[in-house]
């Protein structure tokens, strides 16, 4: 069983700027409640105990918030002085978890994919490295992920301009910690180019494809259907 999560929530939320000033990405009100809850409601139903906040931008807002704790997880932070990119931002904050796999989530997103499923199929196939995909009609704003019948990494597709449907990362990771830590560089870098496009064709990467509600919170329309959607939380699916 996997307990332990990072969750990435350092982000500027640029593109939020204009719905969502003064607080991070994460931080978003949905509702009456930072997005953020609603990832920790869905980690502590997934049997999640320890969650590492990976923080930069107005971290402090977060540790104030949520300070050693909420509903039932333990949290500790990692907090960047100087921007580490994605994958620095992991790699910095592994240091605080003590399992060989690791799940790693997207604070600006929520994917409800059955995380302990996903970690068997990591484990079926001895990843080093496993994504959960989610399959969207237009995937232009995100790019795509190709796999083989075996579920193997086959490539990643830059974003295009036209509409084209296909699987995109769905945000939620697990990494083989000792693999992620000696296959990358240190200070500043980014999990998609440097560790992602790097060494899919050499290295167990693995896609596994869900079809459960899925959204991201990275542009105002879709915080606007957040907000819309979360209201009844407790049925998406």
């Amino acid at each position: 069983m996997i307990t332990e999560a990072i969750v990435l929530a350092g982000g500027f939320g640029t593109r939020l700027q204009e719905v969502v000033s003064n607080v991070p990405k994460p931080m978003a009100p949905v509702n009456s409640e930072p997005f953020l809850n609603y990832i920790f409601y869905k980690l502590k139903k997934e049997g999640i105990k320890t969650v590492v906040l990976s923080l930069g931008y107005l971290s402090e807002v977060i540790e104030e918030y949520y300070n050693s704790s909420f509903n039932g997880i333990e949290l500790f932070y990692s907090i960047e002085k100087n921007p580490l990119g994605t994958g620095g931002g992991i790699k910095h904050a592994l240091e605080n978890c003590k399992q060989n796999e690791i799940l790693v989530l997207n604070g600006d997103s929520f994917f409800n994919v059955p995380l302990q499923n996903f970690y068997q199929n990591h484990l079926s196939k001895n990843a080093d490295c496993s994504i959960a995909l989610r399959h969207v009609v237009n995937a232009s704003r995100y790019g795509s992920v190709e796999t083989d019948l075996k579920d193997r990494i086959t490539s990643f597709q830059e974003k295009k301009e036209v509409e084209v449907s296909g699987n995109i990362n769905g945000g939620i990771y697990i990494l083989n910690k000792k693999h992620f830590i000696e296959n990358t560089p240190s200070g500043n870098f980014s999990i998609e180019q440097n560790y992602f496009q790097a060494l899919h064709k050499t290295e167990k990467f693995y896609g596994f494809p869900f079809h459960n509600y899925f959204i991201d919170i990275g542009i105002p329309e879709s915080y606007k259907q957040a907000n819309d959607d979360f209201k009844e939380f407790e049925n998406l699916s």
